[in-house]
């Protein structure tokens, strides 16, 4: 007999030892296993069907509105447990081997065009602040998303030693999929970058990470961003959130010149294909190819 609340345990303390996956992956495994339960409550492994997990998913979709992207990702956080559950032998049959997943729309990735960038900047170097080295914090914050491109588990994760200012180099470490990579700084990152550090090092911060709090020598809280993203968008009118400071970054990149097997490199992507997407996003490279048509 398996139970199924330990056997899940012991399958995310598994795939942390073995599989070298991200903390946040493997607590978004641990919710969708919490709301699957929930919804469906047994004890063992063996009594989970496939039928049971497809009346969940549809109901999901039927009742609470789930987009495809979202039944995909609970289906696939259920079935990398049963796969798991399977090749050791307690349960006979993987309950979701059967059950398809649904095909996501293809959206191109929303993104800021330049001069929405530049008055997100703009904004964000003149709004008033409640602290005074507030200010300088929130320019490093979006300057970096906008001239890096860097996630923000990477941006909360980043360390001071890793940001070289003397080399010009932003060192991500363990980024997704467990990548490093190395981003160049550019001139106009530099002096943010290096504004902010003069702010911190006069607070005499001894903490590890990048970005701290303005009121103790701690990691600064997982709601700094969000609540900055609150505060821009009220301001400016400019409707965006961080990861679409990502996306932006990209598509200004190749608006720029950039080639894709560089910017593959800068965004940390694995394959070169998901880099693609960024193309549909600009025309820039499609008049450079279009003006080559011999009758032009």
């Amino acid at each position: 007999m398996h139970n199924i609340h330990r056997t899940h345990q012991k399958f995310c303390d598994y795939i942390l030892a073995f599989k070298g996956l991200t903390p946040r992956t493997i607590k978004g495994y641990k919710e969708v296993f919490r709301y699957f339960i929930k919804a469906c409550p047994v004890n063992e492994v063996k009594e989970v069907t496939q039928f049971m997990i497809e009346d969940w998913l549809m109901e999901g979709k039927l009742e609470k509105d789930w987009s495809a992207k979202t039944i995909r990702n609970r289906l696939l956080a259920l079935r990398s447990f049963f796969k798991w559950c399977t090749e050791r032998g307690m349960i006979e049959k993987d309950p979701t081997e059967y059950i398809p997943k649904p095909k996501l729309p293809k959206s191109l990735p929303k993104s800021l065009s330049l001069s929405d960038a530049e008055k997100l900047l703009d904004w964000t170097k003149h709004m008033k602040y409640y602290y005074k080295s507030e200010r300088t914090r929130a320019i490093a914050i979006i300057a970096t998303f906008l001239y890096t491109g860097i996630r923000l588990d990477e941006l909360y994760s980043l360390k001071y030693k890793n940001v070289d200012l003397e080399h010009k180099v932003l060192l991500v470490v363990s980024g997704k999929g467990q990548k490093d990579r190395k981003i160049p700084i550019n001139s106009s990152l530099s002096l943010i970058l290096q504004k902010y550090i003069s702010e911190r090092n006069k607070r005499g911060v001894h903490c590890p990470y990048f970005f701290v709090s303005l009121r103790a020598d701690a990691k600064m809280s997982r709601n700094v961003v969000k609540r900055l993203v609150l505060k821009l968008r009220e301001r400016t009118g400019i409707y965006f959130y961080a990861h679409m400071l990502r996306h932006t970054f990209a598509t200004l990149m190749l608006e720029g010149g950039c080639n894709l097997y560089t910017l593959s490199k800068l965004m940390g992507h694995s394959d070169i294909k998901t880099t693609t997407i960024y193309l549909a996003t600009t025309t820039a490279h499609l008049h450079e190819e279009i003006c080559k048509h011999p009758l032009y």
